[in-house]
């Protein structure tokens, strides 16, 4: 789930910065100290805007920097368990399929993609269903649930998420399509 919140935090301005612009440099160490980083509630910062400084910073002895606390206006995306993502295949391995969704990825392993027996063609970088004769490749675009979250604080891009497409409404978005037109003239008929 995206939201656009109001934030808090302390950024080291370093020694070297000082003298400059300081409306510029505590945007920059802003956007570089706060995205791309995984806070405690489990929110991944995308983007950070909107950042002023509050108060006097404080110098650390010893350090030469100083130590300012800013407000920001940011963009986050916490993953839900249960949550529905659409996202786009980036990689397909004898295990699974690897699908990115704003700003992580998941795994969707074989045992998830369709009610199928799949079979892995590697030299196509495909995953084919048995009977179904219907394939999932790199680029291909998914509405799958997430199933399992297990994230890693240091390096959010490096959490599992475990994914699924065996469930009603899920799947590649071909296939919905196709299953929706089915539908249609079944209807009609």
């Amino acid at each position: 789930m995206y939201m656009i919140t109001e934030a808090e935090g302390k950024i080291r301005i370093p020694p070297s910065k000082l003298g400059q612009d300081i409306d510029a440099i505590v945007g920059e160490v802003s956007h570089e100290q706060f995205e791309g980083k995984m806070e405690q509630d489990r929110s991944l910062t995308i983007l950070v805007d909107n950042v002023r400084a509050e108060g006097l910073g404080l110098i650390v002895h010893g350090d030469g920097a100083v130590h300012q606390t800013v407000k920001y206006r940011r963009l986050a995306y916490i993953p839900k368990d249960g949550e529905v993502v659409e996202g786009i295949v980036i990689e397909i391995r004898e295990y699974g399929a690897f699908v990115r969704f704003g700003p992580l990825d998941g795994l969707l392993h074989v045992s998830q993609v369709m009610d199928d027996r799949v079979d892995i063609d590697q030299v196509n970088q495909r995953l084919v269903g048995k009977e179904s004769g219907r394939f999932l490749a790199v680029g291909d675009r998914v509405k799958a649930r997430i199933v399992s979250l297990t994230f890693d604080d240091k390096t959010p891009q490096d959490s599992k998420i475990g994914l699924t497409m065996r469930q009603p409404g899920l799947g590649k978005l071909q296939w919905l399509e196709e299953d929706a037109r089915k539908g249609e003239k079944g209807g009609e008929e």
